[in-house]
């Protein structure tokens, strides 16, 4: 089943001088598929992660999430729809300092009048499964960045979302904290069957998904599929990083 169809997608800002940043993307993402997304700075795929998320809109083109078209959707139906399909979660965790770590998992649920027992429970389960269960009750100041990163895929899964969409979530954290958000992301993809799509810069991170789709100047550049080893992926992955240019510090 597809959870994503992105059908012929163009992108154009318009200005003095008009900008095409996207143009003729298709993309299918299937339930509980990983993929990755890459490209060099200024290749489109931040644009693209913002028109599946229905923060911007298509300049032509079609994006299905679960059959639904999000982008003709009135502004209420289309608030309802982002809380209930789709999951966040960024490079700077934007998690709620005046909240503690349960609060800002709940959060989704507490928009949606789920009823505060089912609330609880459902935060519990999850900080089980992300491992932070004994910080629920800390600030968001008090506590790692890998923690924060959790606490933020936490409320980003808490409402088992249709589709996942991650920005940079590797970005902001150490190599270790790094791998073990992609071990926690891909380990609740087979339990619980998410569907993720992943903009990043960074290899590693890409190299645990099932593919990456990769951009450059706003077009599909090449795709690659995971093998059995993560070696090998991680060192393809590489390789049409070092084609498709750009500089260095583009990619970590």
């Amino acid at each position: 089943m597809e959870v994503l169809q992105v059908k012929q997608l163009n992108k154009v800002y318009k200005g003095k001088i008009s900008h095409e940043a996207l143009s003729d993307i298709d993309l299918t993402i299937q339930k509980g598929e990983t993929v990755a997304v890459m490209g060099p700075s200024g290749s489109g795929k931040t644009t693209l992660l913002n028109v599946i998320s229905t923060i911007d809109s298509p300049t032509l083109g079609e994006v299905k999430i679960d059959g639904q078209q999000p982008h003709l959707l009135e502004a209420e139906e289309l608030a309802m729809f982002r809380r209930r399909k789709l999951g966040f979660v960024f490079q700077f965790f934007n998690l709620l300092n005046t909240l503690t770590v349960a609060e800002n998992m709940a959060l989704p649920l507490a928009l949606d009048g789920v009823n505060p027992g089912e609330i609880m429970q459902r935060v519990e389960q999850m900080a089980g499964k992300l491992g932070i269960s004994s910080i629920l009750n800390n600030r968001t100041y008090e506590i790692s960045g890998g923690q924060a990163q959790r606490t933020a895929v936490g409320r980003a899964l808490i409402h088992r979302p249709s589709l996942l969409l991650a920005d940079e979530p590797t970005g902001n954290l150490d190599s270790k904290a790094a791998r073990d958000v992609m071990e926690l992301l891909t380990r609740l993809n087979q339990e619980e069957g998410t569907t993720l799509m992943l903009v990043t810069h960074d290899a590693m991170a890409a190299s645990y998904c099932d593919r990456v789709v990769f951009i450059k100047d706003g077009k599909l550049y090449n795709e690659i599929n995971a093998g059995e080893n993560r070696a090998v992926f991680y060192q393809n992955i590489l390789d049409v990083l070092s084609l498709l240019g750009g500089h260095r510090h583009d990619f970590s």
